[in-house]
């Protein structure tokens, strides 16, 4: 008879949703209250400053969204943006493709900067069609600050320095939903009007909570298509809605109740370890990773160290190897979850996360299992030789700086 349960629990190396600390689901585990209460602004009132620490920021206003990180790309766009605005992007990866296709849908002129894949937005591109703008007709530059696709990490206070350098009023709006809570970000020193996360990644929360991060010059670029006939459609992604409930505590409609006590757990979390270690725990776990790559003998997909992730590596199968069946074999065999390739790179790499609570030993198991369905479809990697590498270096780069 077949065995109906796999013993020990699932190791979750997706780059998104990421593991979830086991303190953070207790304070999830609530009963439901009533969100109009007197009590009810405790919680929320706190969230809403404390929440700006993890994208770098003191002036900006937080909204939170029951959505995913999408929602919250389309709150940025129909909020700030009205129909045939120019917007600025870079596409080089299935999360800038989607941005993209997301602002196009909604009615805006997209001037797309094709880059490669494995590779992330260029900032003398970006500053020299800024340049050419002489009109100031491009009302913002979109940017993907970190490509989960491809583990592609794009340098979002050389963007800014670009923008500056064109001498362009346009918005930057960046996409940190694999970043935000994991990679270094400073909104307010970068000037970032929209910034973007979701409660899946680096907040170590279950996927549902969308949250932005706003400068006051979107505000104002909101309040600017108020009554306009060609302002882009919106209800539930209302800006304005939440900026009259907000500050006293409520939300103007039902929040979803668990994930805000759990945010209120993950920011503890985050500002107990610090976020300075937090950050550099990941570029040790993300460099640990790394290395075990090149003791394998394979490549990543980013193609030079410049544009290596931190919260993920994504890693090139060897030519006639399905990277699919490498990330199915270690499910099945190892109940290892990898990520997929996505878009141009299906079939191609096979992706580990390294983001969220993790430690040491945690990525160590997710390197040997990957190693052994490596070994299990026949590509010819030295046993061991990941595992070694990677524990080798951890050993001589601890995760804490303090």
């Amino acid at each position: 008879m077949a065995a109906t349960r796999r013993p020990g629990r699932n190791h979750l190396f997706v780059p998104g949703p990421t593991n979830i600390p086991d303190r953070v689901m207790r304070a999830m585990m609530v009963q439901s209250e009533d969100h109009r209460s007197v009590d009810f602004p405790s919680l929320t009132k706190p969230l809403f400053e404390d929440t700006k620490k993890v994208f770098g920021s003191t002036e900006g206003t937080i909204f939170l969204f029951p959505a995913s990180g999408t929602g919250i790309w389309e709150s940025a766009l129909t909020n700030t943006l009205a129909r045939g605005d120019k917007v600025l992007t870079s596409r080089y990866g299935q999360f800038s493709h989607l941005w993209i296709d997301m602002a196009q849908r909604l009615g805006l002129d997209v001037i797309v900067q094709e880059e490669e894949w494995g590779t992330g937005a260029k900032p003398e591109k970006i500053e020299e069609a800024l340049r050419a703008d002489k009109n100031h007709e491009i009302k913002a530059v979109m940017v993907v600050h970190n490509e989960t696709a491809t583990g592609v990490t794009s340098n979002i206070g050389a963007v800014r320095k670009a923008i500056d350098a064109a001498s362009h009023p346009a918005m930057l709006f960046v996409d940190g939903v694999s970043s935000i809570g994991s990679l270094p970000f400073y909104a307010d020193e970068w000037k970032v009007d929209c910034a973007i996360a979701g409660s899946q990644k680096g907040l170590m929360l279950p996927a549902g909570l969308g949250v932005i991060c706003v400068s006051q010059k979107a505000l104002k670029a909101a309040e600017g298509q108020s009554g306009r006939n060609d302002r882009l459609a919106r209800v539930y992604f209302d800006w304005e809605d939440h900026k009259k409930q907000n500050p006293s505590g409520y939300f103007p409609y039902t929040p979803p109740l668990p994930l805000l006590y759990g945010l209120r757990e993950a920011l503890a979390c985050l500002f107990e370890e610090g976020l300075e270690n937090v950050y550099h725990r990941h570029a040790v776990l993300g460099e640990a990773t790394r290395q075990a790559v090149a003791a394998w003998g394979l490549k990543t997909c980013a193609k030079s160290p410049e544009w290596n992730s931190d919260t993920v590596t994504a890693i090139l199968a060897p030519e006639g190897v399905d990277a699919a069946k490498i990330i199915k074999h270690a499910y099945v065999r190892y109940n290892l979850a990898l990520g997929a390739g996505l878009s141009q790179v299906a079939g191609k790499v096979f992706r580990i996360g390294h983001v969220g609570d993790l430690n040491e030993l945690s990525l160590l198991g997710a390197i040997a299992g990957a190693e052994m369905s490596l070994l299990d479809n026949g590509v010819n990697v030295t046993p061991g030789s990941g595992v070694a590498a990677a524990s080798s270096y951890l050993r001589e780069n601890p995760l804490s700086k303090s």
